[in-house]
């Protein structure tokens, strides 16, 4: 059963110069510590954050934007096959809870 379809493209060119222009303000307010030790791990982690960030967006929309979550709640990370997943955690694993998943968090 499909729960809701998201989709989201990022230009990493684009991405780049906000994490230039905002360092780690921006990098701090919508990526866990993990994501970011796994991106800064990376030669050009512009590719990797910008990557996280439209899994994100695209499960937001897939969860149907709800009202008061935060970047964090959202986790992007790499299972041992280096496959990516989405872990979920606080208002973000209620939701998926409410619309019938039984993963990600």
């Amino acid at each position: 059963m499909v729960l809701g379809i998201g989709l989201d493209l990022v230009t990493v060119s684009r991405f780049a110069r906000m994490i230039e222009r905002y360092g780690e303000r921006l990098l701090g307010r919508l990526f866990t510590a993990g994501e970011r030790a796994y991106c800064a791990g990376y030669t050009h982690p512009a590719q990797h954050y910008a990557a996280r960030f439209a899994a994100k967006e695209a499960l937001l929309k897939a969860l149907g934007v709800p009202r008061g979550l935060t970047w964090h709640e959202l986790e992007v990370v790499s299972s041992a096959s280096r496959a990516p997943q989405v872990r979920l955690s606080g208002r973000a694993a209620e939701v998926a809870r409410e619309l019938g998943s039984r993963a990600c968090w």
